[in-house]
């Protein structure tokens, strides 16, 4: 197996973090620095990551309700709440992809790196639904907008999909990942989020978890989540 594959399947790491790793020396092969990600490995091979040993372990995804507050990382530096205390397990999960502290629902954790890269490298355009509650109603000609694409400061956003929900609340399935996006649409047509929880990623979806729960997602799930075609409806 290929070392940076085989550190993404320790859980140490996604697959391009992975090839970061070993890029800044942090990765030593029978005690010595690897610096060729597509070095050929086994669990024989004395793999560690600053001088801890690695080896592959069983994958695992969970689907979490992240509550308001809680910041979208396996660590933090400021002591804030983080999304992996809220799963208990014995794997080395990290989040796959991130919400902003402010915005709660559907994410993530796992510590299979190839799947987490699937889902979130811009090439695949993984679907990711949003519940967005604005703070004044919401005219059609911004709908038709989102619908169009919005101009935003790093550029034009991709068409979106969007369902009204209420008067002021809409759902928005997009398929980027740019920071802060959905908020930052709704703003630029002058509309500012008060709530925005997401309800579904890929053909997942949040479903009756509650705030702070998680579940395991079944094999069949993970499976769709790898290789079923994308659902963009």
């Amino acid at each position: 197996m290929r070392l940076a594959k085989y550190l993404a399947h320790s859980g140490v790491a996604s697959r391009r973090a992975a090839e970061q790793l070993i890029a800044s020396g942090r990765v030593a092969v029978a005690g010595e620095c690897a610096t060729n990600p597509a070095l050929d490995v086994d669990g024989s091979s004395g793999v560690t990551v600053d001088g801890e040993s690695v080896a592959p372990e069983g994958l695992v995804v969970f689907a979490l309700n992240k509550p308001a507050g809680v910041v979208s990382t396996a660590r933090d530096t400021h002591g804030r709440p983080i999304v992996t205390d809220l799963v208990d397990s014995d794997r080395r999960l990290y989040p796959v992809g991130r919400l902003d502290a402010d915005t709660t629902g559907l994410i993530l954790l796992t510590n299979d790196g190839e799947l987490a890269n699937r889902l979130t490298h811009p090439r695949y355009g993984v679907p990711k639904r949003y519940r967005v509650t604005v703070e004044a109603p919401i005219a059609d000609a911004a709908l038709d907008a989102l619908r169009s694409g919005v101009l935003l400061e790093d550029g034009p956003t991709a068409p979106a999909k969007v369902r009204r929900v209420g008067e002021a609340t809409l759902e928005l399935t997009i398929s980027e990942g740019r920071k802060r996006q959905v908020r930052r649409m709704c703003e630029a047509l002058g509309y500012r989020v008060v709530a925005l929880e997401r309800v579904a990623f890929g053909r997942l979806a949040l479903g009756g978890l509650a705030p702070g729960a998680h579940r395991r997602l079944s094999a069949a799930e993970v499976a769709r989540l790898r290789t079923a075609p994308l659902d963009r409806g």
